[in-house]
């Protein structure tokens, strides 16, 4: 195998000093146009590829994105990388994929978090649903390196931040709901440590109180995200008397709601005729179960774009600021904005996608019921 081509290769070949073959590629204007021309051609004759690090490290400005993710066996993972992936390919950056495990991820250690800093490598860093980890990706930013944080447990007051809108989207959600003319709407709530988990039954709350019907805590259960706690909260709710038990369900997950249809399922309990059903995610295997399955899409491409768009802007600032370095804290450590600017926290809009599982109940008659596919 042919042996990889160096930058001193190039300058050997075009005859000049390394230091020109790297203006060029830097794409500095105090070159001689025919030397350029002529080292560039070489770089293509030869198909030099330049190594982002040390391109990166001689200038003292990385060219490399750390993403930490979860598991990808989590639904929005894939989706939210997608995103990132777009817009980062449109740039010079290239990323490098840090992977926390499920374990790490619940009982907060910060090991990924010190090899991250310890290595030096990456410009910044884009953490998606960090969990109690969040805490050393905080003390990351603390120290002035580049974060950026994509959802999780809490709204951090100092840290840049992307989520979805879940508050609004419940809310859309239950109100539907309210317009097919029901009542008696469950919520399965998320882990309620969650801040997003809180929002949604915030959303939950205010629908019913736009309608003045006040909440049942009998109808509210909590669940874990998981198709599981779906089902155990299925039976909760239709083990309550029959005159008190849900004519609708509003799940905090897709997942939940998958729980939900296998317990209606093994039951005799027909979707949407006994009951409405209404997910939040917008997980791509929603259309495809039986009934397809209402839900509140969450944009997860758009905010792994914004992530990595707003990850970027803040990079290069801090390059073009050559700002102070606080010790121990890394050499591409810098303080990212002026004390008095305001960290971006950004909220998406979501989407609720009407599908068959939350269509009217057949035995019911309700006056300006929309028409549900």
């Amino acid at each position: 195998m042919a042996r990889k081509r160096t930058i001193g290769d190039i300058a050997l070949l075009a005859g000049v000093s390394k230091a020109t073959v790297s203006r060029v590629l830097n794409q500095k204007p105090d070159v001689d146009p025919s030397t350029r021309e002529r080292i560039l051609r070489i770089v293509e004759e030869e198909g030099f590829v330049p190594s982002l690090t040390a391109a990166g490290l001689a200038r003292r400005h990385s060219h490399l994105i750390g993403v930490l993710v979860p598991s990808f066996t989590w639904p929005m993972v894939p989706d939210i990388v997608c995103g990132v992936a777009e817009a980062i390919g449109l740039t010079p950056y290239e990323l490098v994929l840090y992977s926390i495990n499920d374990k790490t991820r619940a009982d907060g250690k910060g090991d990924v978090i010190d090899h991250i800093l310890a290595s030096d490598l990456v410009a910044g860093l884009l953490s998606i649903l960090p969990g109690l980890p969040a805490k050393h990706v905080i003390r990351l930013h603390q120290y002035g390196f580049p974060v950026v944080m994509i959802d999780d447990r809490e709204l951090p007051s100092d840290v840049p931040w992307i989520s979805a809108d879940n508050q609004q989207g419940a809310y859309e959600a239950v109100y539907h709901l309210l317009k097919l003319g029901h009542r008696r709407i469950a919520h399965i709530q998320g882990p309620v440590d969650l801040y997003c988990s809180r929002q949604r039954y915030q959303g939950y709350c205010r629908a019913l109180e736009d309608y003045g019907i006040p909440v049942d805590p009998t109808l509210v259960v909590e669940g874990l995200f998981r198709r599981k706690s779906g089902m155990e909260a299925a039976q909760k709710l239709f083990s309550l008397p029959q005159g008190q038990r849900p004519t609708a369900i509003f799940a905090a997950s897709d997942d939940m709601a998958y729980g939900v249809i296998a317990y209606a399922e093994e039951h005799g309990i027909r979707i949407p005729d006994d009951l409405a059903l209404v997910g939040f995610d917008g997980i791509s295997s929603s259309a495809h179960v039986r009934p397809p399955l209402t839900t509140v899409k969450q944009p997860f491409q758009e905010m792994g774009r914004q992530g990595a768009k707003l990850l970027i802007s803040m990079i290069e600032h801090a390059h073009r600021q050559r700002a102070y370095i606080p010790p121990g804290a890394g050499k591409h450590a810098t303080l990212l904005q002026p004390e008095d600017e305001q960290v971006q926290q950004i909220h998406l809009a979501t989407s609720l996608l009407v599908r068959a599982s939350c269509g009217a109940r057949q035995s019911q008659a309700v006056s300006s019921i929309e028409q549900v596919t």
